[in-house]
């Protein structure tokens, strides 16, 4: 199932003149948000070529002139994460060889970014690394979604432009008229991030689910903070990999007297057994973005996917003109 949010954001038609210096390009990760974009922004992708050699070297060339120009990069960071981070490396390379005036790497879903700290000894902090990557490749700035930690924009000697994907996710559920909501953090370090949903849901209540996680990947679900009896509880989270954190936060609901439980999350990563889990009939609904592409064999009957395409477009115009993008959805 598919929703175009609309927001409150106007898509931008007039064509851009060729006297205009900004330039989209696509890695291979998401073609089809790309050219979302394009489309908001009334332009079209840039010819380029991407392919991979038989040992799975990536090659890329730029298939028009870009001297001076303000280029834009779109590439999620998603599964297969090393070659689509790689290949965004490349391009940013290719564009900067090609003289570029300004290089911009939008990135919808940032791989990494759990690794964000040293939790014990004798550990990398990829999050940091992937930035450093970044920046030495030659980006000149960067446009990414959802971080699944603020504190990364810190690891950037380079200006940062963070947006977010609950704007198209709270217009949809408003449009639903769901009673009695109450919004649910499924761990402890969500908490900011549910508590600034509720409060674009009408200020909608809160609840907090105390998580204990054993190792990566798996989640022990422990104790709920909140009522939620009775009421239609809304999960939130930036991501929903494997889904062992959202379903067993639903189980918990259920038990816990709750009438309708959705499921809301920016990235779908859709990791190992997730779509067998979310599709098991405990929760009424998932509703993800776009960031990363949903292939149709992980598609199910309760899952809706909206799109971010206005959000980053709108971004990206702000960004070319020297507004401001922090007060996009004020």
């Amino acid at each position: 199932m598919s929703y175009s949010a609309t927001l409150t954001l106007q898509p931008i038609v007039q064509s851009l003149s060729e006297s205009n210096r900004l330039r989209l390009f696509s890695g291979s990760a998401n073609v089809p948000l790309a050219q979302e974009v394009a489309r908001y922004l009334g332009m079209d992708v840039g010819p380029m070529i991407r392919k991979q050699f038989a040992d799975g070297e990536i090659y890329v060339q730029i298939q028009e002139s870009i001297r001076g120009c303000d280029v834009y990069l779109i590439q999620p960071c998603c599964n297969p994460v090393n070659a689509n981070l790689m290949e965004l490396l490349i391009m940013i390379d290719a564009c900067r060889r090609a003289s570029a005036r300004q290089i911009t790497a939008v990135i919808p879903y940032y791989c990494y970014a759990r690794a964000d700290r040293k939790t014990a000894g004798r550990e990398s902090i990829a999050a940091k690394l992937v930035a450093n990557l970044i920046t030495e490749a030659g980006a000149n700035r960067v446009l990414a979604m959802d971080l699944h930690s603020a504190q990364i924009q810190g690891y950037f000697d380079i200006p940062f432009d963070h947006v977010y994907g609950s704007p198209v996710i709270i217009d949809y559920l408003l449009s639903k008229e769901l009673p009695d909501l109450v919004v649910v953090s499924p761990d402890v370090g969500g908490v900011a991030r549910a508590r600034a949903f509720a409060k674009k849901l009408n200020d909608a209540p809160l609840a907090i689910i105390d998580k204990r996680r054993q190792t990566h990947n798996v989640a022990e679900v422990m104790n709920l903070i909140g009522d939620v009896k009775g009421k239609t509880a809304v999960l939130v989270d930036d991501m929903i990999d494997t889904a062992g954190t959202i379903t067993e936060g639903a189980k918990l609901l259920r038990e816990k007297g709750a009438r309708q439980i959705y499921a809301c999350a920016t990235h779908a990563v859709f990791s190992g057994p997730a779509v067998s889990r979310l599709s098991s009939g405990s929760i009424q609904e998932v509703i993800v973005t776009n960031t990363i592409p949903v292939l149709e064999d992980k598609h199910f009957e309760q899952l809706t996917v909206l799109t971010v395409a206005n959000v980053l477009g709108e971004a990206i115009w702000r960004i070319h003109e020297d507004s401001s993008v922090s007060s996009m959805f004020r």
